[in-house]
């Protein structure tokens, strides 16, 4: 698909997530819509408005950088040593920069940031302390792809291997038609899957699927099941077409969104006009679905895709994360800037003949938000979003995302 596309009110590049190689892995990721080479065209907006915007965020990411700087534990680690997953946020924020930006030498942070992270190894594979082995994983997996470092292979593939395991399979009857089949969720203690999870499970193994050295590839048996995995994202959609489950429907407010897992919506359930109970569909688990269906190479013509776009449209907002309100508000931008980003999208045509340019108002909304001293933090603290390490690693990845394009 050479050619640019206009579908659903979205203005789509040349679309390709294949990365041939690990060099390049980086812009590859931020800008996976130009692999096949045709770059679409940059927006047009006022003159020098792009590039007085491009300063100011180079600017937020700037004092967002030095914060971290002045944060870091002494021990390597950002926010606690319990949970290495911030921690390889962080990394994965300050990696985007140094290829953006071109620096020659590793900062020292960076540098035991990724000693902690590494001190985190387990015997089993994973990369946790004791809780949250999925979570913990999938993010450091992410981080050490990022390093581009031929030291860390083996730890990736093992590491890979261990998420594999995690992967929820049909019972011994064989049965496939369980809606939990193919997710992925904390693991261990908690195995039971979540759309959240499974997301960030699906990026790291996506991420990291062709830099195993060769003495550690699993044969394809072993891998995921990637149409499993499918299965179970679409059990998470609204979307009576594609996911059997009563509480699945074609109303407008739901229709095409995503919900937290196949029996639960974090935006509670909703009364229809007809009497039915549905789930409400949500903001950050519906651009967690479509960069779902991304890393599982569904093809962006596929009636999914297509469903969850034009409720990503249809809902569009930085005031808030739709049906959530301040509730994992960062997450939600942190998410949509990767969505967004990796599907192609430069403008939103929403219902009512408005085009978004979502980049620049993503932009400015995190400008106006950073505090003072280069912090982000919500007032809401629900998911952990109170904790400025964490909230200032999604804002910085978020922003990095938006200036690759303005």
């Amino acid at each position: 698909m050479k050619s640019r596309l206009k579908t659903n009110g979205l203005m789509l590049s040349a679309f390709s997530l294949g990365f041939a190689a690990i060099a390049g892995l980086l812009t590859q990721w931020a800008n996976a819509a130009d692999a096949v080479g045709q770059k679409p065209p940059q927006l047009t907006l006022q003159a020098g408005t792009n590039l007085s915007l491009r300063h100011e965020v180079q600017h937020a990411i700037d004092q967002g950088n030095a914060w971290f700087e002045k944060s870091q534990n002494t021990n390597g680690w950002w926010s606690t040593p319990e949970h290495p997953a911030v921690t390889a946020l962080v990394l994965t924020a300050f990696r985007l920069q140094a290829e953006t930006r071109e620096k020659k030498a590793e900062s020292s942070a960076v540098t035991k940031g990724y000693a902690f992270v590494l001190s985190c190894v387990q015997p089993d594979g994973g990369i946790y302390r004791k809780e949250l082995p999925s979570y913990n994983t999938s993010l450091s997996l992410t981080a050490l792809v990022l390093a581009n470092r031929p030291a860390y292979r083996s730890t990736i593939a093992k590491a890979r291997k261990f998420i594999i395991g995690l992967q929820t399979v049909a019972d011994e009857s064989g049965k496939s038609d369980d809606a939990f089949v193919g997710g992925i969720g904390y693991g261990k203690q908690d195995k039971r899957p979540d759309l959240s999870n499974t997301s960030l499970a699906l990026e790291a193994l996506y991420l990291s699927r062709q830099i195993n050295p060769p003495e550690t590839i699993t044969p394809p048996s072993e891998d995921l099941n990637w149409k499993a995995a499918i299965h179970f994202i679409q059990c998470c959609q609204n979307l009576p077409s594609h996911n059997s489950a009563v509480w699945a429907s074609d109303d407008p407010q739901n229709k095409g969104g995503f919900v937290y897992s196949p029996d639960k919506s974090m935006a509670g359930e909703t009364n229809l006009p007809s009497g039915r109970v549905a789930l409400r569909s949500y903001g950050s688990m519906s651009y967690a679905g479509l960069l779902s269906y991304i890393y599982a190479d569904l093809n962006r013509d596929d009636p999914r895709v297509i469903a969850v776009l034009d409720w990503l449209r249809a809902n569009f907002t930085i005031d808030e994360n739709p049906a959530l309100g301040a509730q994992g508000l960062y997450y939600y931008y942190h998410t949509m800037a990767k969505a967004l980003s990796i599907y192609g999208a430069d403008r939103l045509q929403t219902a009512d003949g408005r085009s978004i340019n979502w980049r620049e108002q993503l932009a400015l909304k995190l400008i106006n938000l950073q505090h003072a001293d280069g912090s982000w933090a919500n007032e809401n603290g629900r998911w952990w979003e109170k904790d400025p390490a964490l909230v200032t690693a999604y804002s910085l990845i978020a922003l990095d995302m938006i200036q690759r394009k303005l």
